[in-house]
This record gives structure tokens, C-alpha cells and sequence, in this order.
């Protein structure tokens, strides 16, 4: 079991900034390909962007060139840089390790609350 804990949610305006942080426990972190998901109220979870063992990145279309996720693999931390936030941005965010080495999983953080308005 992986427990996950996320911080740095907030209320920003249009085109303001935010930088999320997930906090995972485990031995074995560097081994985790590690995502961020949002849920905006009405609607599904979705994909956000992830992060490979390795260091690759992957973006949905909707924050390419705006988010920027990293991972700090001596402080167990993955990190989602937000930037130029729009109202539709707008989610409570969670952060999801979605495997371990070549082993898939679904662990979940509790989630952070991103608000993006004016």
C-alpha cells in the first residue's frame, strides 16, 4: 500500500500560478510512474499529465505549455507546476501512482482543491 499525500491547492486568478506537490511513501518511489488527475464538479476524472520512472512526460492537449510535472526522486515528491490557470482549470486535483516498475496499480491521494477565479 502506497499512501499519498498532496498540498498546494488554492484560489488563484486568471493566469495566476500554483504548484502542486504529492508526498509518497515507500521504498521503492523512484520505480513509480506517478500522475495527476483532476474531477471537476459534473464531470468525469481525467488525466492531467504523468511522469515516468525514467523522467518522461506526458500532457493532456489542455495544459501543454501551461503545466509542467517533475519529480524529486530523494524527497519521494512529484510535482505539478500549474501556470496561465483558466476558470476551467478549475478541479479538486489528486495524485495517482499508476505503476511500480512493470507492475500496474492505482493508489490515490486524497485530492487538493484547485479554484481559478476572478
Amino acid at each position: 500500500q502506497v499512501q499519498l499525500v498532496e498540498s498546494g491547492g488554492g484560489l488563484v486568478q486568471p493566469g495566476g500560478s500554483l504548484r502542486l506537490s504529492c508526498a509518497a511513501s515507500g521504498s521503492r518511489f523512484s520505480m513509480y510512474r506517478m500522475g495527476w488527475f483532476r474531477q471537476a464538479p459534473g464531470k468525469q476524472r481525467e488525466l492531467v499529465a504523468f511522469i515516468s520512472s525514467g523522467g518522461t512526460t506526458t500532457y493532456v492537449d489542455s495544459v501543454k505549455g501551461r503545466f509542467t510535472i517533475s519529480r524529486d526522486n530523494a524527497k519521494n515528491t512529484v510535482y505539478l507546476q500549474m501556470n496561465s490557470l483558466k476558470p476551467e482549470d478549475t478541479a479538486v486535483y489528486y495524485c495517482n501512482v499508476m505503476r511500480i516498475g512493470t507492475e500496474q496499480v492505482n493508489y490515490w491521494g486524497q485530492g487538493t482543491q484547485v479554484t481559478v477565479s476572478s
